[in-house]
């Protein structure tokens, strides 16, 4: 008999547009589907492989093929996966390899292998390292020329913001307000699983900032920071990268539930968002009154045998689909926080947070 599988991934927290929400939300469903086709393996790092991988494939999302690209024009993507006995890997800043989530999940369990010099093994990767990586030890990770990472889309939205970076430098770097929608396509890809018995497991996966410097590591790729998992829970977040590194936001919220006993989800994301994230001095005091984040995060109740969808967010949407093997029908859904939130001062945070009981 096949266990009781819970899936949910999210296409990202920032700003989506009413023309983009049927791809969004197709791409989401895919996804779950996707996450669902193998989860007979038992393997709940290969669901978490397998949902992410479909949306490193769907160029409408930030990651794989429709990934941001650098100042330069590159494409260079973050990875991560972790599961609830601690193992993790991740990639960062590689390019021409189809799905960074699989090079992760390769660098994880290459972990695992003793080492005959009784070496450490790598938990993350970087660029040509990664690549060189997986020549050697990887081979089942789809090697592809970088130009093929480059989607129609994200080509389109880099000349035209490239453009207006110059312009704002012809004018002597003043701020330009046409500036402030870049903003709205730095979202970041993940999932989150939970099988029966406690079996848990979270990952993400970015094309990082729209003209980034290459090279630059985000959230995606930094332990602690964009996914986190362990027994009865597992998270992934998205946003504004830096932010979320100093703050090891997935981490914190990991470390804060195994603190409490009876502990109320609800309380426990907006203190964490709130004293962790919100009110941190380094995110105001480099000019982010109101930095952005978004999280989804699977939790099951020992008391009631029942396991919760929690999604917290600080922008103006989240994406996010789940589906389970009780109930396989995917359901994809753009959440939108209240109105009234768009009102209040930047000394006012702006958390939204909802579940949903699979």
């Amino acid at each position: 008999m096949n266990p009781t599988v819970f899936v949910a991934v999210h296409g990202g927290a920032g700003n989506h547009t009413r023309k983009s929400k049927d791809d969004i939300k197709r791409g989401l469903r895919q996804a779950c589907i996707q996450a669902l086709s193998k989860s007979q393996e038992n393997s709940v790092l290969t669901i978490i492989e397998n949902a992410i991988s479909a949306l490193e494939d769907d160029p409408h999302f930030n990651s794989g093929y429709g990934s941001n690209l650098t100042i330069d024009g590159n494409v260079e993507c973050d990875a991560s996966i972790m599961d609830e006995t601690g193992d993790y890997g991740s990639v960062a800043a590689i390019s021409g390899i189809k799905n960074p989530i699989c090079l992760a999940r390769q660098v994880l369990e290459h972990a695992k292998i003793p080492d005959g010099l009784g070496r450490l093994p790598p938990m993350f990767l970087v660029s040509e390292g990664a690549r060189t990586f997986a020549a050697r030890h990887a081979h089942s990770i789809q090697f592809i020329q970088p130009e093929e990472l480059k989607a129609p889309r994200a080509v389109d939205e880099w000349r035209l913001w490239k453009e207006r970076l110059t312009s704002l430098a012809k004018h002597d770097g003043k701020h330009d307000d046409q500036l402030t929608g870049m903003n709205d396509i730095q979202d970041t890809v993940g999932a989150v699983a939970l099988l029966e018995g406690g079996y848990a497991a979270a990952g993400v996966s970015s094309g990082g900032l729209l003209l980034k410097n290459p090279g630059r590591v985000g959230e995606a790729a930094v332990y602690g920071a964009g996914c986190w998992a362990q027994t009865g829970m597992a998270c992934s977040v998205s946003g504004a990268g830096e932010h979320i590194v100093r703050t090891n936001l997935a981490r914190s919220i990991g470390e804060a539930f195994a603190r409490s006993e009876d502990v109320d989800p609800h309380d426990v994301l907006y203190r964490t968002l709130i004293d962790k994230f919100w009110t941190l001095d380094p995110c105001r005091a480099r000019g982010e009154p109101s930095p952005n984040a978004g999280l989804i995060l699977l939790t099951k109740s020992d008391e009631c045998n029942s396991v919760r969808l929690w999604c917290a967010f600080t922008t103006p949407s989240m994406a996010i689909a789940y589906t389970s093997t009780v109930n396989p029908v995917p359901k994809a859904i753009i959440l939108r926080r209240p109105p009234e939130m768009d009102k209040q001062s930047n000394d006012q945070p702006r958390i939204f947070i909802t579940a949903v009981t699979l």
